[in-house]
């Protein structure tokens, strides 16, 4: 019911008549309080009074006794009209910093109400806070959003809304820490008017002004290498066949793959190397035009071939054991491969006309040497998981082992494609740490039960005989009981793991903490 004048006055003779009993008479000061929503006579009547009725609750706000704080924050939204809407959501932005946890609900419930009476306004308050407030209302004023912007009704998040968010972000954008990039970038990329391949590139555009990709790389900056990977895995769920991840794909084959040994893990756990090389395999698909494609291919190329060992030198004289056994890196061999595959589709002569003659013998080679290595893992990973189905197929242990067969029935199916004369590119591999399609399920499963191969991943069939030239080297045949007995030590993580790797132990994921504003990290 709306208030009129002759309420107002007759609840101002009430206050002025309680003397001592004014805390008996609540419902008259709230009448009162109510003339702000009234009709024009009603707010002509005090317009000056408006602020000093806000700032005696805002007083409350910061009473010393909490009962008394929280029941001010409740009301707090009853003087959201008009253009008091802007300050009241300012005001209640900074009460976010309380670290009542009853408080700071409340506070939340407050802004939740006021947004869904003008989310324009309310969001003027947030984002004055964003960008001028304390480090502490900042920062919980970018999760506020982050995480109550999906909850609002629709009708709420209006077109012109989203625009404002987008406007307002890209501002506060200019000037962040990591973790505050991550929850804008959350933020941005669930609005509506988003969804389409032009917004998408709106957003990557967003994401490589982040990223710094028009300078050189320094590989020694921990900052510097932790600000690409958080840049680069934000872009990743936005690329697709129209919005082309071909600027991130370039930077990593020019600035990142030369120094790939050099890199500073911005985390003492994190294999800064693998974590890179899955990067860059996630991209590779959706990479476009590359203006330096066949520089980039022979980058791709090289690094390949630091990957993938030639056969141990006592192999020539026909010895069986190895003294040094090389280490078979599966999981950094996936990720080249198959970026390799997918940038190499674009230029499918390059091994035949781009390559020097004894380099390509060489990398053949090479091929051989980690494909026969490759069948005894894919042999005994098949030993080890024939029979086994449903909660059997679920410990820790057997998941390794599923992962590591995925693995190398991967680089399996990559190999036979490089091995055919020409090459080929046309087979098609799920990257090991990817969800995979429910038929690709079935038949690992199928596999798993029976032990035979994969539609796709049978063993290589007589692969080009290098080893029949008189200047190469014999093909080693990498001793099965050495390879058997490490099968039981196989470790792989997803994002951020140490990997797969022949006898070897992986390292986890560490966490990042952010930096002071000023820059990202």
């Amino acid at each position: 019911m709306a208030v009129t004048i002759e309420d107002l006055y007759r609840s101002y003779g009430v206050l002025a008549d309680a003397k001592d009993n004014l805390s008996q008479h609540k419902d008259a000061y709230q009448v009162i309080l109510n003339g702000v929503k009234g009709g024009p006579k009603e707010k002509r009547l005090f317009p000056e009074l408006s602020d000093a009725a806000i700032n005696a609750q805002l007083d409350l706000c910061e009473d010393e006794d909490v009962s008394i704080r929280r029941q001010a924050i409740k009301e707090l939204p009853r003087f959201a009209t008009g253009e008091n809407i802007p300050r009241v959501a300012d005001i209640l932005t900074q009460l976010l910093q309380t670290d009542d946890t009853a408080e700071f609900n409340q506070v939340n419930g407050a802004l939740l109400s006021i947004f869904k009476l003008d989310a324009k306004g309310t969001l003027g308050g947030l984002f004055s806070q964003i960008l001028q407030g304390e480090d502490i209302v900042r920062e919980r004023a970018i999760k506020f959003l982050s995480a109550k912007m999906k909850t609002l009704p629709e009708d709420v998040l209006s077109k012109e809304v989203e625009e404002l968010v987008f406007t307002e972000t890209k501002k506060v954008l200019e000037d962040v820490t990591g973790e505050e990039f991550v929850l804008l970038m959350r933020l941005v990329s669930g609005l509506k008017i988003l969804q389409t391949v032009s917004g998408r590139q709106q957003l990557v555009e967003l994401v490589v002004e982040q990223a710094f990709l028009e300078q050189a790389l320094n590989p020694a900056d921990t900052d510097t290498v932790d600000r690409l990977l958080q840049c680069t895995r934000q872009a990743l769920p936005l690329f697709s066949k129209n919005v082309h991840s071909t600027r991130f794909v370039t930077y990593f084959c020019e600035n990142v793959l030369p120094n790939l040994s050099a890199l500073a893990s911005p985390a003492p756990t994190l294999d800064i190397q693998l974590e890179v090389l899955k990067l860059l395999a996630e991209m590779s698909p959706f990479c476009g035009d590359m203006e330096k494609l066949e520089a980039n291919l022979h980058t791709l190329f090289n690094k390949l071939l630091e990957f993938m060992p030639l056969p141990p030198e006592d192999a020539e004289n026909g010895e069986k054991e190895s003294s040094e056994e090389p280490k078979l890196q599966f999981s950094s061999v996936e990720c080249l491969l198959y970026s390799f595959h997918q940038l190499g589709k674009k230029l499918p002569d390059f091994l035949l006309d781009k390559v020097d003659q004894e380099k390509l013998k060489d990398f053949k080679i090479r091929l051989q040497y980690f494909a026969r290595g490759l069948q005894v893992y894919i042999r005994q990973l098949r030993v080890a998981l024939q029979g086994k189905t449903g909660d059997a197929l679920k410990t820790e242990e057997n998941k390794i082992k599923v992962v590591a067969l995925k693995i190398t029935n991967n680089i399996n199916i990559l190999i036979k494609d490089l091995f055919h004369n020409p090459p080929s590119y046309k087979s098609s591999v799920t990257l090991s740490w990817k969800p995979v399609q429910k038929s690709e399920a079935v038949a690992a499963a199928a596999a798993a039960r029976t032990g035979a191969p994969e539609e796709g991943a049978t063993a290589i069939k007589k692969p080009v005989p290098v080893a029949q030239r008189r200047d190469a080297r014999q093909i080693y045949n990498p001793p099965s009981g050495k390879y058997s007995a490490t099968i039981g030590n196989f470790t792989y993580e997803q994002r951020g793991g140490g990997g797969f790797r022949g006898g070897g132990r992986g390292r986890g994921f560490g966490s990042r903490g952010s930096r002071s504003r000023g820059r990202m990290y």
